[in-house]
């Protein structure tokens, strides 16, 4: 018993990183929690938390065995859920990592729906258009776009394509002209999203032709609505995804450019995907909350 509380409580202080967020949870004091997380630590004889008076965090044996310590304790959770019955009513609290807009557009009108159909489920929503570490900020499920990396331990479900298209408004067009060719592209103000340090790269390909072109422009932003609203305003060229911009393309708002050829930053195989831990595979609460987006963006 006094393992399996030192197993909990050290998981609550790694998800919550910190001591005080744990023990409110647990309903204990905080002391009570320093008492078991230290005992964890002597009968290991290994550190598994950095601990500061700003934060709390890992160490590399601290993330190893939280890995093997959440999946202990996913697995206990679902034994007691079948044992009691719950298999079908998803509880707890649900950690969510996604792109700020593509979560604002797609999983924001999903919240009233998800709380009528399961109200003992609460969600953990952490926006970032970065790369979170799963283990790190203890996600349950990350919503990725791109072309995830094979690793034995995280399971990939793909929930939607994802095409982009190079566009501008009419405005822009008329003042500057269109692009014919993907070397013309260069003569234009593309607006690029901020992937990390390096120049800003497009990928386009026809058939089986395919042709990076360096870019530039006057705006690198790490966030595709500021990307939208700056092509809208005739600021210039931008290279958007199809669910983020159809209704301005429906609406005329923006206009194709080089519409024959396919067009991404990096590969041309993308996809919007749910990421989660191997051992949460059958867990009933990622489950549901990656079926309903996975119907929203159908």
């Amino acid at each position: 018993m006094d393992r399996f509380a030192e197993l909990k409580a050290f998981c609550l202080v790694a998800s919550n990183g910190g001591f005080s967020a744990a023990a409110r949870q647990l309903g204990v004091a905080t002391s009570s929690v320093t008492r078991l997380v230290d005992a964890l630590e002597q009968r290991l004889g290994a550190p598994l938390l950095n601990r500061s008076t700003r934060s709390t965090t890992l160490t590399d044996s601290g993330r190893a065995y939280f890995e093997h310590a959440t999946q202990i304790l996913a697995a206990l959770d679902q034994a007691d859920d079948a044992a009691a019955g719950r298999d079908a009513e998803p509880a707890g609290v649900l950690r969510i990592a996604a792109p700020v807009t593509l979560a604002i557009r797609y999983i924001a009108p999903l919240l009233p729906e998800l709380a009528r159909r399961h109200p003992r489920l609460e969600l953990d929503m952490r926006l970032s258009d970065a790369i979170t570490h799963m283990v790190d900020e203890a996600i349950d499920v990350a919503i990725r776009i791109g072309t995830p990396e094979r690793q034995p331990n995280l399971i990939a479900r793909k929930l939607a394509g994802h095409k982009r298209h190079i566009v501008a408004s009419p405005a822009y067009l008329a003042a500057h002209g269109t692009p014919q060719t993907p070397d013309e592209l260069r003569r234009h103000n593309c607006l690029a999203f901020a992937y990390g340090a390096g120049r800003p790269t497009w990928r386009l390909r026809r058939a089986d032709l395919a042709t990076e072109i360096d870019i530039g422009g006057s705006l690198h932003v790490n966030n595709s609505e500021m990307l939208r609203q700056a092509a809208l305003g005739g600021v210039g060229l931008a290279l958007l995804a199809e669910w983020l911009i159809q209704d301005d393309l429906a609406a005329g708002r923006l206009l194709p450019v080089l519409g024959e050829y396919q067009a991404n930053p990096g590969e041309m195989d993308v996809g919007i995907y749910a990421v989660y831990p191997a051992s949460r595979r059958g867990a009933s609460k990622i489950r549901v909350f990656t079926d309903m987006l996975a119907a929203a963006l159908e």
